[in-house]
């Protein structure tokens, strides 16, 4: 596929051949850990779950490096490829492989020798504290598999093939379900199983990523281009929003265990990995939307066709409250069905999920747009605004809201907290936005 499309085919039309096949993508993604769940859930139990879900933040911390660098690489590539220079966008692929790769080793070596010592800063105590390590150890074998996939992801994408990277979700989910059965129920592995079945999976995905990159035809390949350190700052502070993003999320989980387990223990921490494993698939839809529009808008904006960008923006913004508004739906009402297909067991478990779900759901009014606007500011090059909503979204606002909220309405408090840091954060985004149509005015 010429990514030339990026810049001519017609915008409803490009907007479904790159959205469909990002959203399914996520949606896999997301499939993998809801797996992971379902099988630690039903099998292991919910101090299993917990031990887990304690693990994200340290999950969350990975993916914040290599979104930092796929996402900041991404971008500019397509503004540089929407420029006609393809040499630079090559260095700027090579550059960010060969960092991705050194941050991988460094990573894999902490997670590997220092398992424990992070479960324990994560608040693993002793009942959750071995299967914690024990997963931290696993999955960091995999780190730069993991990393690097994501870059190749993302770059495969802008180069006009958006299908390679929905068939290597597709392939992975798959491998992931089979091995989970396997390596948890066949060979009672427990923890260490879905450690394993998630790094195996992700590998296979870096495996079929790689296929585009491999060809000398390929405008962005494995042996053009140099290392150009004169790239290393645009790149990272282009990608800093989305990793701000995902820190901030770290951060937040960090932030509700820890509130979670002083008012409810591990029963509260394992309500909370339920309904985020049901949220995330709200989660990946909206983010394979704000993913799939990213190339669209920064080709456009790099080929300075400011009326394409601001049609794109204005499909997706609709689509995603529509998208947001049925998610919502059906959280408020199919709560409790959701939430014991992940534990039938624990009768308390699930009376505090189903209400929080019910809760959270509220916050898919909003987060879609906040989500979008985030990405929309990274593919413009603008990355000042997109850290300012990601911060404040995921870090200010959570953090206000768990000061205060579960000091007046318990532990639904903290429910309302990311509904409260939804609503904050839309009225931040309108007004950036307002703020962003005014420069243009005075420029």
């Amino acid at each position: 596929m010429d990514q030339k499309i990026l810049g001519t085919e017609k915008l409803s039309k490009l907007f479904i051949k790159f959205t469909i096949p990002s959203i399914i993508g996520m949606i896999f993604v997301g499939i993998q850990g809801i797996i992971d769940g379902l099988f630690v859930g039903n099998v292991l139990g919910g101090n299993a779950l917990a031990s887990v879900n304690l693990v994200q933040p340290y999950m969350q911390i990975i993916m914040a490096a290599a979104l930092i660098i796929s996402v900041g690489a991404q971008s500019i590539i397509g503004i540089n490829l929407g420029k006609g220079e393809s040499e630079k966008a090559q260095n700027i692929f090579r550059t960010a492989s060969i960092l991705l790769i050194l941050i991988s080793i460094l990573v894999t070596i902490l997670g590997v020798f220092f398992s424990e010592k992070i479960a324990l800063i994560l608040g693993a105590n002793e009942v959750l504290l071995e299967g914690s390590s024990t997963y931290i150890q696993i999955i960091s074998y995999f780190t730069a598999f993991i990393a690097i996939m994501f870059l190749f992801e993302m770059i495969v994408r802008v180069i006009g093939n958006p299908n390679i990277s929905l068939v290597s979700m597709i392939i992975s989910v798959v491998l992931n379900i089979i091995l989970d059965y396997l390596l948890i129920n066949k060979f009672n592995l427990g923890i260490k199983g879905a450690a394993l079945a998630t790094g195996i999976s992700y590998t296979m995905a870096f495996l079929i990523n790689i296929i585009p990159f491999v060809s000398k035809k390929t405008i962005i390949n494995l042996y053009k281009g140099r290392f150009d350190k004169s790239v290393l700052f645009q790149m990272i502070y282009n990608g800093s929003s989305e990793g701000v993003s995902s820190i901030s999320n770290a951060i937040s989980m960090f932030l509700f265990n820890t509130a979670l387990m002083k008012i409810a223990g591990e029963n509260g921490i394992a309500a909370f990995s339920i309904i985020n494993y049901i949220a995330q698939v709200g989660y990946m839809v909206l983010f394979g939307i704000s993913d799939g529009i990213r190339p669209i808008i920064s080709y456009n904006f790099g080929a300075q066709n400011e009326n394409r960008v601001n049609k794109t923006l204005k499909i997706s913004i609709i689509v995603n409250i529509i998208i947001g508004a049925i998610i919502f739906i059906v959280m408020a009402t199919f709560s409790k069905q959701l939430i014991e297909i992940f534990l039938k067991d624990g009768k308390y478990v699930v009376e505090i999920a189903s209400t929080g779900a019910k809760i959270y759901g509220i916050a898919f009014l909003f987060n879609g747009t906040n989500i979008l606007i985030s990405s929309y500011f990274t593919a413009i090059d603008d990355p000042k605004n997109s850290i300012i909503v990601a911060m404040n979204r995921g870090i200010v606002f959570i953090l206000i809201g768990i000061v205060i909220l579960p000091y007046i309405f318990g532990i639904n408090g903290i429910w309302i907290t990311i509904v409260f840091a939804d609503i904050m954060t839309i009225l931040l985004c309108y007004r950036l936005l307002n703020n962003k149509r005014f420069e243009k005015v005075l420029n």
